[in-house]
């Protein structure tokens, strides 16, 4: 791997980049002027730090976003739209320097960090044509007794925990719709990847969002910050993006004040090949499900479930496509798979891997981790996964894929639906009959058929059970930040009289 840390360009993205809390429309320092550190995960090296927000800096933001609420709610549908349009523009044109950031502070390959960006971007757009799309409807009244009238209103204030795997994408994906409802809102972005969601907050600012509708405030100390939020009956909306753990955390404190909630957790997705799935295809399917953004993706096939029959010509086809994957910094050329997060994650990631072999499982390709600077752990296959392996029940958020056989389709169902997780699956068939039966009886909020990738600007991505509710993106993800007020109206005055 070639070591480019410090190189001029990076150097220069860097320093660009806004290091301040943003609160009330003012860039400023964290209160008592702590900050923290971003790490480059690729070396473990500092890249640069960034204000660390304190619970009076949690307070200023939500006071602020209160105080915007009311004049931003009442701004034409059009004028939101076009905001969300100038940031769309904004975005496109800085789409090099925004990648270079993320990659830098998260690690994922250029390529991917572009992909990332186009994909930020999308919602931008979507949703600035979707902001004078939030109407309601007039009817008559069933007996005919006047008619009912309803509206939609913006939801108020709202708090967004975002991720630190999709750090820009997940930040606009979560405010576009917001914005466009009219909603204000204080986000706190993962302590690991705070650059790219600050580089989003002033694409907004300059696309002429008002003071105080967006407020930014990334922090070491998110319980600390985010707790006094949630207790404050100003707050009405919180989204959060994270582990089921701390999802159900905030969800017990949303009850508090019976915030409206949206929970994208965390994903167990089991990838089926049937028997009679083209291989190739299913091949190329299952390489983009599991490598992607280096499996640490809630949507990441998490369990390979092969047909008996066909298993050990996928496994060794998957294997040697795995094994040319090029795994490096993302910022060197043709990398394909860059370091996980950081060092916790990489032991975790490995401790998994070794269950499964103390357990019994085979190791087709790979399993442990690269030597070196950073947290690189190589792209992994493992064979004959015993049933009680852990990482058939946990998710694996790296670039290792378990595959385990099933020898009728009842079989693959029923193992592809024993977690507590919901999130997204895959089926891979040449028949329709068949692929429409499995989708119907997975219990997922997403399906990809014959195809390795679920998210999509324009449709709702979201899961059930332990992997949570609500919707986000599409119509959908606009009704999220929506309240309906119904009005009953009277009769006129010849039906009333008659």
């Amino acid at each position: 791997m070639t070591d480019r840390i410090g190189s001029e360009e990076e150097r220069r993205v860097v320093a660009a980049a806004p290091r301040r809390l943003h609160v009330g429309g003012e860039w400023r320092d964290a209160q008592g002027g702590a900050v923290l550190a971003v790490e480059d995960p690729s070396t473990g090296a500092v890249l640069c730090e960034v204000a660390d927000a304190t619970p009076a800096d949690g307070r200023a933001a939500l006071d602020a976003a209160a105080a915007a609420f009311p004049a931003f709610a009442a701004t034409a549908p059009r004028e939101r739209g076009e905001l969300l349009r100038r940031a769309y523009e904004l975005t496109v044109a800085r789409r090099e320097e925004l990648a270079l950031l993320m990659t830098l502070e998260m690690g994922k390959p250029l390529a991917e960090a572009r992909g990332e960006v186009d994909y930020a971007a999308a919602f931008l757009r979507w949703y600035a044509e979707e902001a004078v799309r939030a109407d309601g409807r007039f009817a008559r009244e069933e007996h005919g007794r006047g008619h009912v009238l309803t509206m939609c209103r913006p939801v108020g204030p709202c708090l967004f925990v975002t991720p630190w795997n999709f750090p820009l994408a997940m930040g606009a994906r979560k405010l576009a719709p917001a914005l466009a409802a009219g909603c204000t809102i204080v986000v706190k972005p993962a302590q690991q990847t705070p650059l790219s969601m600050l580089a989003l907050t002033r694409i907004m600012i300059e696309a002429g969002l008002p003071d105080g509708v967006l407020n930014a405030i990334p922090t070491s100390s998110a319980g600390d910050v985010v707790g006094p939020l949630m207790a404050d009956p100003r707050l009405r909306k919180l989204s959060f993006t994270g582990s089921t753990e701390i999802g159900r955390r905030l969800m017990a404190q949303a009850s508090e004040q019976l915030q409206r909630v949206s929970l994208e957790l965390g994903g167990n997705a089991p990838f089926l090949v049937f028997d009679d799935a083209d291989l190739d295809r299913a091949v190329d399917g299952a390489l983009l499900a599991k490598l992607r953004n280096g499996g640490e993706a809630c949507t990441s096939a998490n369990r390979f479930l092969v047909h008996e029959r066909i298993a050990p010509a996928f496994a060794e086809r998957f294997a040697a496509r795995m094994a040319a994957v090029r795994v490096g910094r993302g910022t060197d050329p043709g990398v394909q798979v860059g370091p996980l997060i950081d060092e916790r994650q990489r032991d975790a990631v490995g401790a998994l891997v070794q269950d499964a072999v103390d357990r019994g499982a085979d190791v087709a390709l790979g399993g442990e981790r690269l030597p070196g600077a950073g947290w690189f752990y190589k792209p992994t296959v493992l064979a004959d996964v015993p049933a009680d392996a852990r990482l058939l029940r946990e998710e694996i958020f790296g670039p290792v894929a378990p595959v385990v056989t099933f020898s009728d389709d009842e079989q693959a169902i029923a193992a592809a639906n024993d977690t507590e997780y919901g999130l997204a699956a895959y089926v891979f068939t040449q028949d329709v009959d068949r692929a429409f039966d499995a989708i119907e009886r997975l219990d997922v909020g997403m399906v990809g058929f014959n195809q390795g990738i679920v998210s999509n600007a324009g449709a709702p991505f979201g899961g059930i059970k332990h992997s949570g509710f609500g919707r986000e993106g599409g119509p959908e993800g606009l009704r999220e930040y929506l309240d309906t007020k119904y009005v009953a109206l009277a009769p006129g005055r010849r039906r009333a009289a008659a």
